[in-house]
């Protein structure tokens, strides 16, 4: 099985960087291990799953991707939550709008060997695809990869929600409704998620301000794969990038210090020093 193939606007990661996120994961215990890529949107996450799962299979290992992005809710339960808790809650991407039984069942069937299907979802529909149409694991597998924009990210302290961090918090959630849901959503289920995570690796944005351009690089990537159905504009864009800065700007501040290990990157996402040369924990 091979990594999932979201589009991201990248070339790809450097051979020596591939190999090195290989070796870690193959050395963890209990089999199968799970190893995770947290960044932030845009980072290369897919593309370096994708690269360690091409990069095993030349070894002969069976491996299994798994994004957190495949695992948001539909979009009938996301208005459903719009209507009961905060209109906000209609877009996917933040803390609470993922089907966390569905992920922590499918990990559960692939650390146990059994049958598993991934889920995966379509951005462009901003739908979750037919059970039908999802990969189908068929047995052990030697390593799984949970990719995400927010894995391994702690809840934020109460005081730290109050103020606002950019335009679309200050005017659509001025109370701070939605932000405290999404904060209480990340400090439960999510940490039952990362705690399945056997080793995790940090592409290190060098400040968040890079993001909207490598999202918007990623949505172009995407438009041009399927030219014929609509994305998002760059206004439109903008604003869906909003929804994930304050987690976003959280993680840039503490996964540091919680990641095995640290893979900072450039405005280019290139590492800037070889991982044996980087911070690990």
């Amino acid at each position: 099985m091979t990594a999932s193939s979201h589009a991201n606007g990248g070339s790809g990661f450097p051979e020596w960087l591939v190999a090195a996120a290989l070796e870690s994961a193959v050395s963890l215990l209990p089999k199968p291990s799970v190893f995770g890529i947290s960044g932030v949107q845009g980072s290369g996450k897919s593309t370096l799953a994708r690269q360690i799962a091409f990069s095993a299979q030349q070894r002969g290992l069976r491996v299994a991707v798994l994004s957190l992005d495949d695992c948001y809710l539909s979009r009938a339960e996301r208005l459903l939550l719009a209507d009961h808790v905060h209109p906000l809650l209609a877009n996917r991407g933040p803390p609470g709008t993922h089907d966390l039984p569905l992920a922590m069942q499918g990990m559960s069937n692939l650390r146990a060997g059994r049958p598993a299907r991934l889920p995966r979802f379509d951005k462009l529909a901003d739908e979750r695809l037919p059970e039908s149409s999802w990969p189908l694991i068929d047995g052990a597998v030697d390593v799984v990869i949970l990719e995400g924009w927010m894995l391994g990210v702690p809840p934020q302290p109460g005081p730290a929600l109050a103020p606002p961090v950019n335009t679309l918090e200050r005017e659509e959630d001025p109370d701070g409704i939605w932000r405290r849901w999404c904060n209480d959503a990340l400090g439960t289920g999510y940490q039952d998620l990362w705690r399945q995570i056997d080793a995790l690796w940090l592409l290190k944005a060098p400040s968040f301000e890079v993001v909207p351009a490598w999202r918007w690089q990623q949505e172009q990537s995407m438009q041009v794969h399927s030219p014929q159905r609509p994305g998002m504009s760059r206004p439109q864009l903008d604003r869906f990038v909003q929804l994930f800065e304050r987690v976003s700007r959280h993680a840039l501040a503490v996964l540091p210090a919680l990641a095995e290990r640290v893979v900072e990157l450039d405005e280019h996402r290139q590492p800037l020093r070889r991982p044996g040369l980087g911070q690990t924990r």
